[in-house]
């Protein structure tokens, strides 16, 4: 019940107003590789020691910070707002072989830790070997330099201090202090420390902003240029056509796309799952732009998990959406079985992003990672999407069958499908789907540098402005790239323009993931099965919905394309 009212009821941040002498809580949170940001344990996963102080209320984590790996544990030092603390030993730990091979383990792999006050991130590194990589040494000291503006806790920096050398069966103290100072840092702009302006306000960044804005120009002028004019004479020809003898028609050499007026509004192959497609394509595409409306306006980054909730919570309300789109076009390409297409459309998203997580899942709990998801959390989504995605997405089935679900083509639909022609081998759909994402990756792969490195390493994304404008130049550049196509392929006067419509959309997709192989291996230095396999797992989830979001999008640009171009044309 927790997880459905964290859900639909944001819960308020950790961070409060404080009294003199009033308590403050520092959490410990996880411990991990430094070069794996997504393989992090518990704290005490290690051998630390807790401090003395014991009472404390219980912590209520949230349905994005329990998917996250968000592992909120009490450190038990004694911390009170606005009261100096000395240096003082709070534990002791008994360092036996066992517990020294953990720490020698962890510095070899370069971990560290995160920490928490006042909802404020705190990192710090376990320890250090020398440099001859014989003798590994254990930060015992964490020096605390907390800010205050009034009653609010506005900055928080650790000092990692007393390299105390890893001997076995010695006792290590482990110490800390808090000095507070003034600060003149606002409470709302207490995480501008941790954005990187520098890194995602670079030239480069506007520069490829700039790059793809030009792209778009250039290819609607293309576009717009070279398919009016052709149009326009293909219309003309068409009605001097019409003005002949039947004679002189007979003579006449026909050729184009009026060829296929009875065929190219055919419904598709395998309707049921292309009509799935494109209903779930065009909810992720609602899903993201509405997400980063909302991240525009609200800094989501400034609490733990609150973009992924956001994300679930908008994915379960636009479930309409796909159903409507969805539905609607299964009936209008006859579909019978719209309840099968309506199951199908409401989980296939679901299903494939789980799926993952569950294949993930068994990796994260034999490592006995943090990102490994408790039983509970995978309850509370199954519920969301049998409970809320599945209704909602019955309602928007049922509008859209009502509402547009019936066929008003501008042409008939002959009985008997026109055998296609031969055509020149760059004319063949799947020469056109490979060829088709080209551009629109072209478009976006620069921010994706920018997406990749604040997911897998350290940066927060806080651009969103940078994120609606190629999200907008996206759509621009997969429209007219696929009218393009489409034109072609009916000019060969092959009709089956949906699937390669859609395909040649959503083939920017591989390109992305292909892009993924070379973030990984020349930008990171990420090892290890846990995770590359939750990095390619991920990442085929990524790619796989952006191509659905493309491939819808593309087709609907492209059928309103269609429609147009036949409706304006006089056919017999």
């Amino acid at each position: 019940m927790r997880f459905w009212i964290n859900l639909i009821l944001f819960p308020p941040s950790l961070s409060m107003l404080y009294q003199d002498k009033e308590e403050v809580v520092l959490w410990m949170n996880t411990v991990g590789p430094y070069h794996n940001r997504q393989e992090t344990y518990k704290y005490f996963s290690l051998p630390f020691c807790v401090g003395s102080k014991k009472s404390i209320s219980h912590y209520h984590e949230t349905l994005g910070e329990a998917l996250q790996g968000v592992e909120l544990e009490f450190s038990g030092l004694d911390i009170k707002f606005k009261d100096d603390v000395m240096p003082a030993t709070y534990c002791e730990i008994d360092l036996d072989k066992e517990k020294r091979d953990a720490f020698v383990y962890a510095i070899k792999n370069h971990y560290w830790y995160q920490m928490y006050i006042d909802d404020l991130p705190i990192w710090g590194i376990v320890g250090e070997a020398d440099e001859n990589g014989e003798d590994y040494y254990l930060w015992t000291y964490k020096k605390l330099e907390i800010g205050f503006n009034g009653n609010r806790i506005v900055d928080v920096n650790l000092t990692s201090e007393g390299k105390v050398k890893l001997v076995p069966n010695t006792k290590i103290q482990m110490s800390y202090s808090v000095k507070w100072k003034k600060s003149d840092v606002k409470f709302e702009d207490r995480f501008d420390k941790y954005l990187d302006p520098s890194f995602f306000q670079h030239r480069i960044h506007w520069f490829s902003i700039f790059n793809s804005f030009m792209m778009v120009i250039f290819l609607v002028g293309l576009v717009s240029m070279i398919l009016m004019r052709t149009l326009r004479k293909d219309y003309a020809r068409y009605s001097k056509e019409e003005e002949m003898d039947d004679m002189d028609r007979d003579l006449g050499d026909e050729y184009g796309w009026k060829q296929v007026h009875g065929d190219v509004f055919r419904p598709s192959s395998h309707p049921l799952i292309f009509s799935s497609l494109i209903g779930s394509g065009c909810q992720i595409f609602a899903v993201s732009l509405i997400v980063i409306i909302v991240a525009m306006i609200e800094d989501l980054y400034t609490e733990r998990g609150s973009m992924l909730s956001t994300a679930i919570f908008v994915y379960a309300a636009t479930s309409p959406v796909n159903g409507y789109f969805g539905g609607s076009l299964y009936a209008r390409q006859g579909g019978r079985r719209w309840i099968k297409q309506m199951f199908i459309g409401a989980f296939l998203i679901p299903a494939m992003v789980c799926g993952t997580a569950f294949f993930i899942n068994f990796i994260a709990i034999y490592y006995h990672a943090s990102r490994a998801i408790p039983f509970g959390t995978m309850v509370a989504v199954c519920c969301i999407c049998f409970f809320v995605i599945l209704p909602l997405n019955l309602v928007g089935t049922i509008l859209g069958r009502n509402l547009s679900g019936q066929p008003n083509f501008p042409c008939r639909v002959n009985a008997v499908p026109r055998p296609i022609p031969e055509k020149k081998w760059f004319m063949e759909p799947a020469v056109i789907v490979c060829l088709g994402g080209i551009l629109p990756f072209g478009s976006i792969f620069i921010e994706m540098y920018f997406i990749f490195t604040s997911f897998w390493a350290y940066k927060i994304y806080y651009v969103y402005g940078f994120m609606m404008l190629v999200l907008v130049i996206l759509c621009i550049v997969t429209v007219c790239v696929t009218i393009v196509c489409t034109y072609f392929l009916l000019n060969a006067e092959d009709y089956r323009w949906q699937w390669t419509s859609f395909l040649s959309a959503a083939s920017t997709a591989i390109y992305v993931y292909m892009y993924s192989f070379y973030y990984y291996f020349f930008k990171t230095k990420m090892y290890g099965l846990f995770q590359t396999s939750f990095y390619f797992g991920y990442m085929a989830v990524f790619s796989t919905a952006l191509g659905i979001m493309c491939g819808a999008i593309g087709y609907m640009g492209t059928s309103a394309f269609v429609r147009k171009i036949y409706t304006n044309v006089k056919i017999d």
